[in-house]
């Protein structure tokens, strides 16, 4: 799998100035490993990578960290959770930071998730971090913490 994202990392760097989906935007971020193995064990890559438009609140790798790692192995093999748990990261359209509203907004995975403004933007227990990195299928929000549906 590593060898694999590196090889997608450098073929996105040759690609220089061609659009990138929300995958390949992450993976060229270099601090979504984890999201990349994840997306890959759960055969959502092809999703994300499709017209969308989406808008994806993407734990880091050191969100994935704070996991117990027998828990993040188990998770990785089950893949009906694990793609509860990630379709519960992305909600359909594009939404830029400057348009998101404190209140509930259904995910794809059919759940809502509960977003506040007060104090920074927080999606259930996750801090934004960083915004409106886009991509030309929708657009990255970064978290501190893998959210889990409820």
């Amino acid at each position: 799998m590593k060898k694999f994202i590196a090889l997608a990392a450098f073929a996105l760097a040759a690609a220089g100035a061609q659009a990138k989906d929300i995958v390949d935007t992450a993976v060229a971020a270099g601090n979504f490993k984890t999201l990349a193995t994840a997306l890959q064990a759960a055969g959502l890559v092809d999703t994300l990578k499709g017209p969308g438009p989406f808008t994806v609140f993407a734990p880091t790798d050191a969100a994935f960290a704070k996991i117990p790692k027998a828990d993040l192995d188990a998770l990785l093999k089950d893949k009906a959770k694990l793609t509860a748990v990630l379709t519960y990261h992305v909600v359909p359209g594009k939404v830029m930071a400057k348009d998101v509203k404190a209140g509930k907004v259904k995910t794809v995975q059919g759940s809502e998730l509960t977003v506040s403004t007060s104090g920074g933007v927080m999606v259930d227990n996750a801090k934004v971090t960083a915004t409106d990195i886009a991509a030309d299928n929708g657009v990255i929000h970064v978290i501190d913490t893998v959210v889990i549906p409820k």
